[in-house]
């Protein structure tokens, strides 16, 4: 299912549309905030069925599921836009908008360029519930990078401008400790499903053997139990904490992302299992 220009496959249309869509949510004026949201749930849908045949396999000349690393960001990016259509009906997220839209219409051109590898087999029957895990953490760190970068801008925001940011509490996207209680909330959430994402795939590998994927991944679990410690015992917040959640974000996409760009577009080959 790659994309090219010429005989253009039906299954490739969602895709398509979905990145169109994207386009244009990016390039309208944020004053047609009706039409901005009704063009941003358009992609979003069409985002979904793309992402259903990125990852069922179907169009493909055999059965299986199909993953990997493009198709991994793009099953992000959903959810994150998913968690931005849900919050800005009821909070203001200024300034989002166009940046999702760009990283949306990034996320499909990347699955349809690069769709991943077909897996007609299983190691075993928990390895789906081992990629929906893994891919729910991807979408709950997603979210709390989000979240994170809004509150680092209005952080900044409020120290450039105190006394207009006193006078008006959320103009600048969200209340501050209303933002970071939602991000912690993510991080926290993250982490319990990373942690059972680890102890899924360390139940059904056999034998366990360390890679890049692995070592990445338990990096990106101290990165995020340290954040959580530190925030429980000695209260970081603020540029500390968003640190921490950026680098251990960082290293989690280096686990999966980063291990299969590596093998799928510079080494051309299979990444091991």
């Amino acid at each position: 299912m790659i994309l090219s220009f010429g005989a253009v496959s039906p299954w490739l249309l969602p895709g398509v549309l979905a990145l169109v869509a994207y386009a244009v949510a990016a390039l309208l004026p944020q004053r047609a905030a009706n039409a901005v949201r009704a063009v941003l749930m358009a992609a979003w849908l069409a985002h979904a069925a793309a992402i259903w045949i990125d990852t069922s396999g179907a169009g493909a000349s055999a059965t299986g599921a199909r993953f990997g690393f493009a198709p991994a960001l793009s099953v992000t990016l959903w959810l994150v836009i998913a968690v931005y259509l849900i919050e800005s009906r009821s909070l203001p997220l200024a300034g989002v908008r166009r940046g999702l839209a760009v990283l949306g219409a990034t996320a499909v051109a990347l699955a349809l360029s690069f769709p991943g590898e077909l897996r007609p087999h299983l190691l075993s029957r928990w390895e789906p519930l081992h990629w929906v895990t893994g891919i729910a953490t991807y979408g709950l760190f997603g979210a709390a990078v989000l979240h994170a970068v809004l509150l680092n801008r209005a952080d900044k925001q409020m120290r450039r401008a105190p006394q207009l940011a006193a006078a008006q509490s959320g103009a600048f996207g969200m209340p501050v400790m209303r933002l970071e209680r939602l991000t912690f909330r993510f991080v926290a959430a993250g982490f319990a499903v990373l942690t059972a994402t680890l102890v899924l795939g360390w139940w059904f590998a056999s034998p366990w053997h360390w890679d890049h994927k692995k070592v990445f991944s338990m990096l990106s679990w101290g990165v995020f139990a340290a954040l959580l410690a530190g925030r429980q015992a000695f209260g970081w917040r603020g540029r500390k904490a968003t640190g921490w959640l950026y680098a251990g974000t960082g290293l989690l996409l280096l686990a999966y992302v980063g291990s299969r760009f590596v093998f799928e577009v510079v080494l051309h080959r299979a990444p091991p299992v």
